[in-house]
């Protein structure tokens, strides 16, 4: 058949074929993804250990050095960066383009499973973890408020508003830049502590073994099944100050005889300004797989509705 001749005798199928197609690729288009950089499933692993309280120097020669050795041996292994802080060790381990992520993940894991028993006994078993997520910020909102202050307004980010922006398609992390974090100062006095015989282990010790809730099983009571706990977390700071301490006469003190309790907040680790005025920031990064165009839309969308329901903060684009 001679498409030609049949299109200019009957010009009508051609001209619906060739709208339906123009139609066609205008909604293809509009839903194309549009990235600013694009997704590389590159093999690349990041190993996090923390250990409270630990200098630098001891991190490097007892856990980082320990899970180097063990990643040493590994296929296809390109590079090892290690970045030590207080209390925290942070290994990014990149392979070449020829391993597969999954592969490499499996075998990062099993090396630190296998260097777990050389680290640190008091030391929390490291997390292992794929970059799935992308390093630069998307977008990132101002927030200010008048009527809640800056404990407030940091605690309403972390509990409200990141779990607003969470909840929205393609936002694989949140992360608030500023503000404080709520923190529980215990100032020992060495006076005092020296008159009744108190140690700081001691102290230490005796604030670990509370805070926790443990179970307790299940128990038969009336015949009917009912789950048994024991509560020993305190509610408030009062009842941290209550806190008995033993003494090693067999004796007891409060906790505020020993110390100075105050319910503050942690040293600062970030600052925000805008415009040279202080506020708290909020940084979105998108998963893998998404279109910057249309994530960035929908953050948008949600912001507007979560100022709309909460007329006490200001929340601006930066």
């Amino acid at each position: 058949m001679n498409f030609s001749a049949f299109s200019i005798r009957n010009p009508v199928p051609a001209i619906l074929l060739f709208a339906m197609l123009a139609v066609g690729g205008l909604l293809a288009f509009k839903h194309l993804s549009v990235q600013n950089f694009p997704d590389m499933d590159l093999p690349t692993i990041k190993i996090t250990a923390t250990l409270d309280g630990a200098a630098p120097a001891q991190l490097e020669t007892e856990v980082a050095r320990t899970i180097e050795d063990n990643l040493a041996s590994l296929s296809y292994l390109d590079h090892v960066t290690t970045t030590i802080t207080d209390g925290m060790v942070s290994i990014s381990v990149s392979f070449k383009l020829e391993k597969d992520s999954e592969t490499a993940l499996n075998e990062v894991r099993n090396a630190v499973d296998s260097a777990t028993a050389d680290l640190p006994a008091q030391m929390q078993t490291p997390s292992v973890t794929k970059v799935t997520v992308q390093s630069s910020a998307l977008v990132t909102y101002a927030i200010r408020s008048a009527v809640l202050n800056e404990t407030e307004l940091s605690w309403f980010i972390d509990n409200d508003l990141t779990k607003a922006l969470l909840s929205v398609p393609g936002v694989g992390q949140v992360n608030r830049i500023g503000g404080v974090d709520r923190e529980v100062h215990v100032d020992l006095d060495p006076t005092t502590m020296a008159a009744f015989g108190v140690t700081a282990t001691t102290v230490s010790a005796q604030l670990k073994s509370v805070q926790a809730d443990t179970s307790g099983g299940l128990g038969e009571i009336g015949g009917t099944r009912q789950t048994l706990r024991t509560l020993g977390a305190v509610a408030s700071v009062d009842a941290l100050k209550e806190l008995r301490i033993p003494l090693a006469n067999g004796q007891q003190v409060r906790l505020d005889d020993v110390a100075s309790v105050t319910d503050s907040f942690a040293e600062r680790s970030s600052m925000a300004y805008l415009d040279g005025k202080p506020v708290v920031a909020v940084e979105i990064k998108r998963s893998n797989g998404f279109s910057d165009s249309s994530v960035a839309a929908d953050v948008d969308e949600a912001m507007k509705q979560f100022a709309a329901k909460h007329p006490n903060v200001q929340i601006e684009e930066a």
